[in-house]
């Protein structure tokens, strides 16, 4: 099993601030450096849905990472990369890989200008607009629940398109993290449907993927949410796993043919108490259009389990047609 997280771990896209890009239009920047850490955390979960949505669950289409000896923090011993990234992720134009930078019009629609920082909820509407303005998604839909409330049927573009990313920006506490929170943010973190978590430390954006959780006898690590002493009170060695966006890299040109991809793996993961993690975050999801029955029934029992029924939900599903919204700049 170990070596299997180390496999997925190494697998997915590690996206991280860039310099040496060309100035973004209207603003003199080249670099995102201090303040795109959540847009580059946000890309690194739509990268996620955008591989399943292109290469499918297939464990054996996994995004293998380069092991290049002596590199950086993402080397390992082999220098032998496979080049399995999907396309639009190799696209500076793209918001699922963006080695250079975000699409200057996206921001903007949300009311941002090029070294803004933007939080957890307005970048899961800059994702939405980039993907809707992006030729190389194709058949994939983006939908940004609103007030904590996802559609439990009817997610708008779904009978249409081959594929359904869904947002959900949440508050989980007041001025720190909520413990009642912590099974639940387990639970869905484990759901195979989600893409991880766009959250962090106050002021400090990561991205998070998973969690390494401690039985209540102390006797070991294991990823369930039954290895906590009790629902509303988790164990002092709960931790989130993530991908920090906080590490420079100069910028890599995806027109030249065979541009490595040695930037955008690492090899070694990290984690963070679930006391540490600001409440203010945004879960992703993606299903097929025929997995989206079983993703509302899984998050159904998450959200309220039976077993459960005082828990507080994080957010709730709500049946009937839902309606596309727009963020008012």
């Amino acid at each position: 099993e170990l070596a299997q997280f180390r496999r997925d771990f190494s697998s997915r896209l590690w996206l991280t601030y860039r310099s040496g890009f060309p100035a973004l239009p209207g603003s003199p920047r080249t670099t995102d450096c201090g303040w795109g850490c959540t847009l580059r955390s946000a890309q690194m979960l739509l990268g996620q849905g955008l591989v399943l949505h292109l290469l499918g669950r297939d464990p054996q289409t996994l995004v293998e990472a380069p092991r290049i000896p002596g590199g950086p923090p993402n080397s390992g011993e082999d220098p032998k990369p496979q080049r399995r990234d999907p396309k639009p992720l190799q696209d500076p134009q793209n918001p699922g890989g963006l080695p250079q930078s975000p699409p200057p019009d996206t921001p903007r629609s949300a009311g941002k200008r090029a070294g803004d920082w933007s939080g957890p909820a307005i970048a899961a509407h800059i994702l939405r607009g980039a993907v809707e303005s992006c030729p190389e998604t194709p058949g994939l839909a983006v939908y940004v629940a609103q007030d904590c409330t996802a559609p439990g049927s009817g997610t708008p573009g779904s009978g249409q398109r081959r594929g359904v990313v869904l947002l959900v920006p949440v508050r989980l506490g007041g001025e720190s993290l909520n413990p009642v929170y912590v099974e639940c943010v387990k639970e869905l973190l484990q759901l195979s449907s989600c893409l991880g978590i766009v959250g962090g430390k106050p002021r400090h954006s990561l991205y998070f993927l998973g969690f390494q959780g401690t039985d209540p006898a102390g006797g070991g690590s294991e990823g369930s949410p039954r290895g906590s002493p009790t629902p509303l009170c988790p164990s002092k060695g709960d931790s989130l796993l993530y991908l920090d966006p906080h590490y420079c890299q100069p910028c890599v040109d995806p027109a030249r043919e065979n541009f490595s991809l040695q930037s955008f793996h690492c090899r070694f993961p990290r984690k963070m108490p679930f006391g540490k993690m600001d409440p203010s975050c945004t879960f992703g999801f993606y299903a097929t259009r025929t997995e989206l029955e079983e993703l509302w029934g899984d998050l159904a029992r998450v959200l309220a389990p039976p077993l459960a029924p005082e828990r507080y939900p994080i957010f709730s599903l709500l049946e009937g047609l839902a309606q596309d919204q727009a963020l008012d700049p």
